[in-house]
């Protein structure tokens, strides 16, 4: 599990990118938001998978954390 904050977030097309707390960035599909919600604000505070899908490590099982 990757700690990290969602740095971004289009709700027109669900996708979002995070940043974990290395600095590395993910993009992101709101269907990866675990509560089963399909948005999420920029600066929420989450902890999420990484996933390689078509070539590209993508944040995944994303849950909102409060630190």
């Amino acid at each position: 599990m990757h700690l990290g904050r969602v740095t971004a977030f289009d709700g027109a097309t669900g996708i979002g990118t995070v940043e974990d707390d290395r600095g590395a960035g993910f993009l992101f599909h709101c269907v990866e938001i675990a509560d089963g919600t399909r948005a999420i604000e920029p600066g929420t505070d989450v902890v999420f998978d990484v996933l390689s899908k078509l070539g590209a490590d993508e944040a995944v099982e994303i849950v909102k954390v409060h630190r």
